[in-house]
């Protein structure tokens, strides 16, 4: 017995060495990071890889939770109207300088971050650089293109109100963050976008746009001194801005059970729980907890439960995200309202599990393998990847390599993943939003 035990415990060691290795390896392209610092304070990221093609973005640490109330949703009206026309150039002239030329310009809004960012062919660097210079530093915000956008963000809104299945994650933020500022829905409401003025923009840019609150994140094949060249000359001349007001942190959670008549088909459930912040040291545990529970693979324990075993549900998923002070663990389903009790008690079954139980050496390899692997998977997209690594670098002023993520996940234990389950999957801590 002793000896068969002994083999096997010299496979499991030699598979997961070779798999470290062979991981390793396959890591090194993403190591060669560069880092500079503007005197302004803007700092920048560079990976220089072997392509044709080349991305470029700024990310602001500014959000929807910035807004006053009454600025609800202005936020994200500036990242429509922010192409709309500058000193030198009007929207069409904007949109025609990157896309002329097969490019991508594009934009996004989060509760704390607003990023600007295109992809283009390589040669076309530094005309998308001074692009995106124009366009957040030199903006005019023209009255007539900011009355025509109103209308286009109103009709978004309502395309929001008309999908039960994307409104509830915003109607469960405000159960979760009852009160506060991040639990106000990014886009706004219409009479809010209605009355934005070009006062306003330049009011909200001012107070939120800060230079050591912004990163120039950029992958292309050219030689770093030439990027810190180019950023110098599209972005030294913006005054050095610091940011002096802290947010407002959220405190004094209280779990709660909201539910709603909707005439859908469905039923549509949310369930979940406040967690952990960005700098928590639990925060990568509760990602892969999230990943086991219901993350991207079909083989997550919710979807095989409620989807393959049982046919409840189409889409069964749970996501992690987390904020400069706290995060939000939630669990979304849509089901026949006759099997919404039912598919309900499977979610609480799965939820226990993970509570009362350790998982097993061989289920929690698999874990964190199947992790590490869609990481890696990931960032073959390289714009998805220019994205991270910027935000990475403007959280924490670094950026941890594949190969550095990967061991922190590899030293993770089936002890700490059952605490986690236990603190965050507290049935007397979790809210639950229900449309039916």
């Amino acid at each position: 017995m002793q000896i068969y035990f002994f083999f096997f415990l010299k496979f499991i060691l030699f598979y997961h060495l070779g798999f470290l290795l062979l991981l390793s390896k396959i890591l090194e392209k993403y190591m060669q990071l560069q880092f500079y610092t503007l005197k302004n304070g803007i700092r920048l990221v560079h990976q220089q890889v072997d392509s044709p093609v080349g991305y470029f973005g700024v990310i602001l640490n500014t959000g929807s939770r910035d807004e006053k109330p009454e600025e609800q949703g202005i936020a994200h009206f500036i990242e429509h109207v922010i192409f709309k026309g500058t000193k030198k150039r009007k929207a069409y002239h904007i949109i025609s300088r990157i896309e002329d030329v097969g490019g991508e310009l594009d934009a996004y809004t989060s509760k704390e971050e607003t990023a600007v960012y295109a992809t283009f062919l390589n040669e076309y660097y530094e005309r998308s650089v001074e692009l995106i210079s124009d366009i957040l530093i030199n903006s005019t915000f023209p009255q007539k293109e900011l009355e025509k956008e109103k209308e286009v963000v109103i009709e978004e809104i309502n395309s929001y109100k008309d999908n039960p299945s994307e409104l509830i994650f915003d109607e469960f933020e405000e159960v979760l963050f009852d009160g506060h500022p991040i639990a106000r829905n990014i886009l706004g409401t219409p009479e809010n976008v209605k009355g934005f003025t070009r006062r306003d923009i330049f009011d909200f840019i001012s107070r939120n746009y800060h230079t050591d609150q912004m990163v120039l994140s950029s992958i292309d094949n050219l030689p770093f001194h030439k990027i810190v060249k180019i950023a110098e000359k599209y972005f030294a001349q913006l005054p050095e801005k610091n940011r002096t007001e802290k947010r407002k942190s959220f405190r004094n959670y209280q779990a709660s059970t909201r539910i709603v008549e909707k005439d859908t088909f469905q039923s549509h459930c949310m369930i979940g729980n406040i967690a952990y912040d960005h700098q928590h040291p639990k925060r990568l545990g509760m990602a892969l907890l999230n990943n086991i529970l219901g993350g991207q693979s079909m083989n997550s324990r919710l979807n095989m439960s409620l989807r393959e075993r049982n046919g409840l549900a189409y889409n069964i998923e749970s996501n992690y995200t987390s904020y400069s002070d706290t995060g939000e663990f939630s669990i979304y389903f849509g089901t026949d309202k006759e099997n919404l009790e039912r598919a309900f008690d499977l979610v609480k079954k799965e939820l226990r599990q993970l509570k009362e139980r350790e998982l097993g050496m061989q289920q929690f390899i698999k874990a964190r393998k199947q992790l590490i692997g869609q990481l890696v998977i990931s960032n073959e997209n390289r714009e998805e990847l220019m994205l991270t690594i910027g935000k990475s670098y403007l959280l924490y002023d670094k950026v941890d390599s594949m190969e550095e993520i990967y061991r922190k996940i590899d030293q993770l234990t089936a002890r700490e993943i059952l605490e986690i389950a236990n603190e965050i999957l507290d049935e007397t801590q979790t809210s639950t939003l229900i449309y039916q």
